[in-house]
């Protein structure tokens, strides 16, 4: 029996499989390595999860995570899950899972746009080619937390039509002054920087919100996509922020040139197919 993780920084969904059968899966709150300390993802792990996952014999675990790139961080996730399982355990970052998960064995380019973004082009069997996505501060373009970034910056300039700005601070009930509290007092602003991108998405009918989105789009696919041989390839998407926002990145995509293959909300289906097809040594 396996145990498959995937996460991000606000979600982890664990998959506990034998085969390509699914026994249980489960969500819990997101794990990453450049924010939480060993002992706080190894009390995430042991709170979060339902004790049958810790009474089952796990062969093997898989776990693909943000924050996952170094080994040096892999290796604080991994000591996480071997202190709480004591069963051998992989850890590999969130890119790899979008990439196995969209192509199995197959090659092309990777997307993920969630709270976010990044890309590759991938082999089959490895990345080969990674544009830097900078993160929320220097790029992750496309991503929710850049979207609520560019929103909250016009918001705070007092450049967003007053209706829709009237909007925003009566459904947050907060103020500009709580805008910029939640910014840069808070030890995780990317999460409510998602909250203001799904605000976004329940607004996509305005036109001064089309109009934001779709240029960032537009600047994500100019900065990361058309830096592999995108006309050549196949190219998927996985993630939140891609499956909400999947008709505008269809529409950019189509401007482009291309088209895109395939949008998941997740990678833990294909990542469950995929280890089925490639691990039966440890079945």
């Amino acid at each position: 029996m396996k145990l498959i993780a995937e996460s991000t920084s606000t979600r982890t969904e664990w998959a506990l499989v034998e085969g390509e059968h699914l026994f249980q899966r489960v969500i819990t709150e997101g794990i990453n390595p450049y924010f939480q300390t060993r002992k706080e993802i190894s009390r995430s792990i042991r709170l979060n999860l339902p004790e049958v996952f810790f009474k089952r014999k796990i062969n093997r675990i898989y776990f693909y995570g943000a924050g996952c790139a170094t080994e040096e961080k892999k290796n604080v996730v991994k000591s996480s899950l071997i202190a709480q399982f004591k069963t051998a355990t992989l850890v590999e970052s969130d890119l790899l899972a979008a990439a196995r998960g969209l192509f199995k064995n197959d090659t092309g380019i990777a997307c993920i746009l969630g709270t976010g973004s990044n890309t590759c082009f991938y082999d089959g069997e490895k990345i080969v080619k990674n544009v830097r996505p900078a993160g929320y501060v220097l790029g992750d373009e496309g991503s929710e937390a850049v979207f609520g970034k560019l929103f909250l910056a016009n918001l705070l300039k007092d450049l967003v039509p007053a209706e829709l700005a009237n909007l925003f601070y009566e459904k947050f009930g907060i103020t500009a002054d709580d805008v910029m509290d939640a910014v840069y007092e808070s030890t995780a602003p990317t999460r409510f920087l998602v909250f203001v991108s799904r605000f976004l998405a329940e607004n996509l009918e305005n036109k001064y919100v089309y109009n934001l989105l779709i240029q960032n789009l537009r600047d994500f696919f100019t900065r990361n996509i058309c830096q592999y041989d995108y006309k050549a390839h196949r190219i998927r998407f996985v993630g939140s922020g891609a499956f909400t926002f999947a008709e505008l990145l269809k529409e950019i995509a189509m401007e482009f040139g291309t088209k895109i293959d395939l949008i998941k909300v997740s990678s833990i289906q294909g990542l469950i197919e995929y280890h089925a097809l490639n691990d039966a040594a440890f079945d």
